[in-house]
C-alpha cells in the first residue's frame, strides 16, 4: 500500500477480504484463539530480539508481520461483533486522559 489508511478502512478492507478471499469470517471463539497465536508469536519475538533468548537457526523473525496479524485478527473480531475501532478507539484515548492524566506522571517508579 502507497499510503496510510484509517482504522475505518482497515477494518473495511478485512471485510471485504473475509467477505471475498476468506469464504467467511471463523467463529468468534475461533478468532479469539487465533489472537492468542499471534500474540503468542509476537512474545516469542519479543524474547528472542528483546530478551534473554536467542533465535532457533533459521527461525523467521518478523515483528511487524506478526503485529500486522495482531491487527487483522483484532479487526476481525471487531467486524464480526459490530465494534467500530475507530470510535471505540477515541473513547479509549479519553478514557485514558481522564482517568489517567496524573497516574503515570505520579509514580514514583517512572521518574528514574
Amino acid at each position: 500500500m502507497d499510503k496510510d489508511i484509517t482504522i475505518r478502512e482497515a477494518q473495511a478492507t478485512v471485510e471485504k477480504w473475509i467477505r471475498t478471499v476468506g469464504v467467511r469470517y471463523f467463529s468468534p471463539l475461533t478468532n479469539m484463539a487465533v489472537l492468542t497465536e499471534e500474540v503468542g508469536e509476537v512474545a516469542r519475538i519479543m524474547a528472542r530480539c528483546y530478551g534473554d533468548q536467542s533465535a532457533k537457526p533459521g527461525e523467521k523473525l518478523d515483528l511487524a508481520d506478526e503485529l500486522a496479524d495482531v491487527l487483522w485478527v483484532v479487526m476481525a473480531i471487531a467486524n464480526q461483533t459490530g465494534v467500530d475501532l475507530a470510535e471505540a478507539f477515541g473513547n479509549n484515548l479519553v478514557k485514558k486522559n481522564v482517568r489517567d492524566c496524573k497516574r503515570h506522571i505520579d509514580n514514583p517508579k517512572l521518574s528514574t
